[in-house]
């Protein structure tokens, strides 16, 4: 790995007080798949662990998804959404390039005095955003934050590309961010790292300056998701392992102290391998993915509230997430809830 940091802690510590998500209603299956593209639900299955994904429908767009998430995390957490200072959306399918998704966010569910930005992280996105308003929050700068991770994928995917339209789904997750109270959990640490000499592997070469999509002009390359798939397997698996064993470490932890682990929704076969590298219970895993495919950097954040209202996680538990993505991006945190 490249780079890698452990951030040491803000002065006062943070507690996560709510979750939300959000999933389109449109479910596409392999079966559906199988009728455009030369593959089939076994291949799928066995190879990714994928069973179905979400698709957003026209004129449904990321910052929407994330919206509805943020709603119910913010009703969860019992915080208006006029009172939120700070929001970061991590997302790699913005609504445009600029301004930012986290500002029609703002718009959509009126937080109109938030300080408002993008993180571009990938699948790693959302554990970036929660480092970075951890530390806001936990500084002082901010009294709250409304973190989310949300993707419109399906409209990246070449869907005459069956190694990656089988891959991706659309959805969005969020967390509202407070200062910890006694007995009220926190988030007790995170790593974060990037290897930018792998940024090849996994891109969307089209549409930014390198290869701008002009008026009347085809762009040289497409944005479409493009994936050197045998490659990022190999980096995911070493990059989550350590990000995971470095993050325990800088919680003051070992692996048996976690109670449960969630992590990036990618493919199954990623997941087992990380969990057999641990030595972990794999009974004590959170899994989605056969229902939503891969996310992006809504997958941690979706899986965290689905984990949290299925009643998974209780107050005491030690909640270890860990995450890998483009750039190459991996990151890790550590809860008490």
């Amino acid at each position: 790995m490249s780079s890698s940091g452990n951030p040491s802690a803000p002065p006062y510590p943070v507690r996560i007080a709510g979750t939300g998500s959000y999933l389109p209603e449109r479910i596409m299956t392999n079966r559906e798949l199988e009728e455009s593209v030369d593959t089939s639900d076994e291949w799928i299955t066995s190879r990714t662990g994928i069973r179905e994904r979400r698709i957003a429908k026209d004129g449904e767009f990321t910052s929407h998804l994330a919206s509805e998430a943020a709603r119910r995390a913010l009703e969860q957490a019992g915080v208006a959404a006029a009172e939120i200072e700070l929001i970061i959306v991590a997302t790699i399918t913005p609504d445009t390039l600029t301004p930012a998704t986290a500002c029609y966010v703002q718009q959509q569910i009126g937080s109109l005095k938030a300080v408002a930005f993008d993180v571009s992280a990938a699948c790693s996105g959302f554990l970036y955003a929660m480092e970075f308003a951890r530390h806001a929050v936990g500084a002082g700068a901010f009294r709250n934050a409304l973190i989310i991770g949300a993707e419109k994928l399906s409209a990246f995917v070449d869907w005459n590309d069956r190694n990656t339209c089988v891959l991706f789904g659309d959805g969005a997750g969020a967390a509202v961010l407070l200062p910890s109270t006694n007995g009220g959990g926190k988030i007790l640490s995170s790593t974060l790292g990037t290897d930018g000499a792998q940024a090849e592997l996994l891109n969307i070469p089209g549409g930014g300056s390198a290869c701008p999509a002009l008026p009347g002009t085809a762009p040289v390359k497409p944005a479409v998701l493009s994936m050197q798939g045998r490659e990022v397997f190999k980096h995911a698996v070493n990059a989550m392992r350590q990000a995971a064993i470095d993050g325990i470490a800088a919680a003051g932890l070992t692996i048996a102290d976690i109670d449960l682990i969630i992590p990036h929704q990618a493919n199954l076969r990623i997941i087992d391998a990380i969990v057999e590298r641990l030595d972990f219970d794999r009974d004590n895993v959170f899994i989605n993915l056969d229902k939503y495919g891969n996310t992006s950097a809504a997958a941690v954040a979706i899986a965290l509230d689905e984990a949290n209202r299925q009643g998974r996680i209780k107050p005491g538990d030690r909640i270890l997430l860990v995450a890998f993505g483009a750039g190459l991006t991996w990151a890790s945190a550590v809860i008490e809830w």
